[in-house]
């Protein structure tokens, strides 16, 4: 015997007892009489003692039924108000939303517009972790996640918010020192600095116009796992960098660095929301999907658009 308690059947005891009837019971709970006839008797089985006294005409609870009978009935209506309560919590956003989000894209643009979020839902707590490490949404207990990565678009797990370019991008006085390279081949022996969190191998995939392809390994003096911590270096006009465009724009625009190899792209990826699952999610993650694909669907960090390459095909992070 499982030691588990027969809550179905503590629950259909406790309906009946109640109704002074199977039928009745039956009616009030939307089951057939013979699920609540088999479920009292399961628990009779289970407790080794008869709970009611049946006749053709007439239910009565034994000395034993009407002992139990008032517990079995607080053990249903908590039951309820949970089921309650659970439902309520779904329908309205309340409670707390642990939520990964990338370091330098959830200080800068995430967490100025939390405020906003937080106004339209006073119920609702955001337990922002910030790292650039990708995070096992399951494992590590996390309601949702933004990545920025190259991911198929999916509206189970994933859902797209917008593009993110990546540039390839030094400082004015870095290239009048060593000249503009014009071809990835260029980028050899030059200092370029590494991004450690890649999801792949910290490799510069390029495409032009043409449909021709090169890689670059970047090989320098810095290596970090924060795009913002290479800026610095590279504002120095002591390497070339890779950045994302939200992290590169407002130097762009200020023309602090410049982007190069404007004839060749790297792949683009995106900004997707990811969840454990589409099914059943909590009013309180749609209500902040729904929030930031509103806020940041057309964010300012776009450049003007530069000569275009074929899109890469898409493929998922390893």
């Amino acid at each position: 015997m499982s030691n588990l308690p027969d809550f179905e059947g503590i629950a259909l005891f406790a309906k009946v007892a109640e109704t002074r009837s199977f039928a009745g019971a039956a009616r009030a709970l939307g089951v057939s009489v013979a699920t609540v006839s088999r479920g009292v008797a399961r628990l009779e089985e289970r407790l080794g003692a008869r709970l009611l006294n049946r006749t053709s005409r007439q239910l009565a609870l034994t000395e034993l039924g009407r002992t139990i009978a008032e517990s079995a009935g607080i053990v249903f209506r908590q039951a309820e108000e949970i089921e309650g309560a659970v439902r309520e919590m779904s329908a309205q956003p309340r409670g707390v939303v642990r939520f990964a989000v990338p370091m330098s894209f959830g200080l800068r643009w995430v967490a100025p517009i939390l405020p906003d979020f937080l106004r339209a839902y006073p119920e609702v707590v955001i337990d922002l972790h910030l790292s650039d490490a990708t995070v096992d949404l399951v494992g590590d207990g996390f309601d949702a996640a933004l990545r920025i990565a190259i991911l198929p678009d999916s509206s189970l797990v994933a859902r797209r918010i917008c593009p993110v370019a990546r540039y390839i991008v030094a400082s004015p006085e870095y290239l009048k020192r060593t000249g503009r390279p014009e071809h990835p081949q260029d980028l050899h022996g030059r200092p370029c600095l590494g991004y450690a969190y890649r999801a792949r191998n910290d490799v510069w995939r390029f495409r032009n116009a043409a449909g021709d392809e090169a890689i670059h390994v970047p090989v320098g003096p810095l290596r970090a796992t924060n795009a913002d911590a290479l800026i610095p270096t590279v504002l120095a006009g002591l390497a070339i960098a890779e950045l994302p465009e939200f992290a590169a724009g407002e130097y762009l625009r200020s023309g602090q660095l410049e982007t190069v190899l404007r004839e060749w792209t790297l792949d683009e990826g995106g900004l997707y929301f990811v969840t454990p699952s589409a099914r059943s999610r909590p009013s309180k993650v749609d209500a902040l999907a729904n929030f930031l694909v509103e806020r940041l669907a057309q964010p300012n960090w776009f450049q003007p658009a530069r000569t275009a390459a074929p899109a890469a095909p898409a493929r998922s992070p390893a």
